[in-house]
């Protein structure tokens, strides 16, 4: 099982309406592929929860919104960020979630 950054591509795990915006930890899938659980208020409607996922991460992480860009999974709950610029403030997030634990197959 390899982490939710593979070189300049991040894999998020997303849950819309949810009653906040955030950056909930890990989450395995049954495959054994490991991504960032992310929660988001907005609707999966035209982008808009797309576009909330960015400016989570992007607050989380402490970057800017525009080292995320989306090549994979506009209309899935599965995505693909590629990263722009350097990757250790990243690394270093992804790092302090191995702590809060993994979620493996639910979302909660």
């Amino acid at each position: 099982m390899s982490g939710p950054l593979c070189g300049n591509l991040l894999l998020v795990r997303v849950t819309a309406k949810a009653s906040r915006n955030e950056v909930g930890g890990l989450h395995v899938d049954a495959a054994g592929t490991m991504s960032l659980a992310v929660k988001v208020t907005a609707v999966p409607d035209k982008g808009l929860a797309n576009a909330a996922v960015i400016k989570t991460l992007a607050r989380a992480m402490m970057v800017s919104k525009s080292t995320f860009s989306l090549v994979k999974g506009h209309t899935d709950r599965n995505k693909t960020f590629q990263i722009t610029g350097p990757t250790h403030t990243i690394e270093a997030f992804i790092a302090s979630l191995g702590q809060l634990g993994i979620s493996h197959g639910k979302d909660h």
